[in-house]
Formats: C-alpha cells, structure tokens, sequence
C-alpha cells in the first residue's frame, strides 16, 4: 500500500511540476490503479510484488468502485449545473434576432427611434429593478416585453393578498412566494428570450456596490426612503444612471438621476426625508389601484428612451402626475452644489 502510495505521489508531483493538464493527472492514477490490480489478478497468492502492493486484490476493487462512484456523482452533479444554467439563461443569445424575434419585436423595430440598432441595444442592456411591487411589477412586465436581455430583480418581500390590487405581476397562486420569484415567473411566461436575475434579499449597503457594478442601468421603485437613498448613493458611485419613482394614494413622481450626465442626483432634489407623519404609506394612507401601472409603465418608457437613445429623458426634470384631477406638471429640477452624495457634480457638466 505504501509504495503504490508513494508511486502515485510522485507522478502527481511529476504531473504539477510539468504542467501536466489535470485530467491526464487523473487518468495516469487510473492506469497505476489499473497495473496493480492486474498484478493481484495475474500473480500468485503469497508472491512478493501481491504483497508490497497491499497482498489483497479485493481492497483495491473497493478503492476503484469507491473512485468510480465519486466519478460519476461529479459527472452528473455538473450535468445538473449545466441544465440549471441553460434553464436560467434562457434560449441561447446570436447576433441576429430570430424570425419569432423580429416578429414579436416588429413594432419597435419599425420606429425611427428604435429601429433594428435600438432593439439591439435592448437585447445587450442590463437593468436592475430595486422594489417587485406597484412600481416594480409593471416596469419588469414592459422592460421583459420590450425585450431588455438581462433583469435584475431584489426585493425581500413575499407576495400578499393585499398586494393583488395593484400588483398586477403576482397571481393569486403565488400568495405567500417571494416576490422576485413570482414576478421572474410571469416575465419568463411572457418572454423567454431575456434572462432574470432574481434577488430574494434586502439590498444593504455590503450588498449595493456589488450589484449594481452588474447593470447598466437602475430602477428605483422601493416604498421606503432608507432604501432610495442607499440607491442614489450607489448609482452615484457607481455612474449609474438612475431612474426613480414614488406614489401616495392619487399622486405619483418620476425622474431620472444621472449627475455623471449633468442631472442632479436624488439627494439633490430631495436632501432629508420627509416626516414619516407626511408621506404615509400606502397601508396607511390608500392607493388607487392602477396608479402604480401608470407610473410604473413610464419608468419602463424612459428606460427603453435611456437604453435606445430615442427622444429627451426626465433628466433635470420631476414629472408628477394628478390622476385625481387628470393633471400632469413638470418641475426643472438641478444639481445642489451643496449635496453630500454628488457634490453637484452636474454643475461641472
């Protein structure tokens, strides 16, 4: 046992010390393996290489099937991996659109603003929605539609029944299942050409910077003024643009952030947060159930305007929205040269 042992460390050894590819390495062992039980095999009981090399054939029969065991969970354990990978990934991505693509994406393609280059831009994009709620369903449905290849989803919250009002991504079966699941679920249903990236966790601070260095672009539709500041911080940090969104019973905002661009950041617009006794929640105060698809579908449109290059962004401008009495206002917003997170850096611009 002990000079098969060491014969096998030495041609490991040999192995690393020649640059010998690894699976050779193992196939050498293989054949060591293999030359001592032909040895048990050929040679009489009792002779001396049978001894030296352990004196019992049925030991290293052990020892190969224990190796051919591990084998072959590695072999299928990667196999697993790999289906998993393709499942999550989608169908495989060229660079041409197929003929089911350019048809389901005909009418972007025949805009002027969009056209094949633009639909192409979509198809490389990468975009993180922070929030799978009112704001968060309807932006993923339209950026999934719209064909954006890579969407990245956090939110920690499970789906409610509450939530069904206005929520419109989550179906009543999935009462009670991560909100990020539930909604990766339905976009996948309604275009398994694009990849999501689903994050059932709170985005932290440990986390922010990490995952934002993934996307292209950030969507903000949290109900929580913690989290929109940890956003703008990290999109400031990070040159990302960002496009971020809020609503209260009849009302709702948007804007896009960008002072890498020459925009104020959102602490710009909105240095502290309110009194929570002013901006109650929507449990608290109500919310109109297709508010958040309005707002919602408008964070998408001006992701798809930010991706494509197609017409003017909100940049510099805070969109608001009256659904009570139909009225819809602008408000020119700019970089504080005083803020504490974009030092108005848009001034510079």
């Amino acid at each position: 046992m002990i000079m098969v042992g060491a014969m096998a460390a030495v041609l490991w050894i040999v192995g690393i010390v020649m640059k010998v590819p690894h699976a050779i390495r193992w196939n050498m062992m293989a054949i060591l393996l293999a030359g001592v039980m032909l040895l048990h095999v050929t040679l009489p009981d009792g002779h001396p290489l049978r001894m030296a090399t352990g004196g019992d054939a049925r030991l290293w029969g052990m020892l190969i099937g224990f190796g051919f065991l591990i084998w072959g969970y590695r072999k299928i354990l990667s196999r697993l991996k790999a289906r998993a990978a393709e499942a999550q990934a989608g169908p495989a991505k060229t660079n041409s659109f197929s003929d089911t693509e350019l048809d389901r994406y005909a009418r972007h393609i025949i805009l002027r603003e969009v056209g094949g280059v633009g639909q192409r831009a979509l198809r490389d994009a990468r975009v993180l929605v922070v929030g799978a709620g009112g704001l968060g369903a309807p932006a993923l449905q339209y950026l999934a539609a719209a064909g954006v290849g890579t969407i990245g989803v956090i939110d920690d919250d499970l789906v409610e029944n509450a939530n069904l009002q206005r929520q419109v991504i989550h179906l009543d079966r999935n009462i009670g299942k991560p909100k990020v699941h539930s909604a990766a679920e339905a976009m996948k249903a309604q275009n398994p050409f694009v990849t999501v990236r689903p994050f059932h966790r709170r985005l932290t601070q440990e986390t922010a910077t990490e995952l934002f260095a993934d996307y292209d672009l950030v969507l903000d539709g949290t109900d929580n003024f913690d989290t929109r500041y940890l956003v703008n911080e990290t999109a400031v940090q990070s040159q990302t643009p960002l496009i971020a969104a809020a609503l209260t019973q009849w009302e709702g905002q948007i804007s896009l952030y960008d002072p890498a661009a020459g925009t104020p950041c959102y602490a710009c617009v909105f240095p502290t947060a309110p009194d929570p006794s002013l901006v109650p929640s929507c449990a608290e105060a109500g919310v109109i159930g297709p508010l958040p698809g309005v707002i919602g579908a408008m964070m998408a449109v001006e992701a798809v305007k930010q991706i494509t290059g197609a017409g003017d962004g909100l940049g510099g401008r805070l969109l608001i929205y009256d659904a009570l009495y139909a009225q819809t206002r602008s408000i020119a917003v700019k970089p504080r040269s005083d803020c504490a997170v974009c030092h108005g850096r848009g001034t510079e611009t």
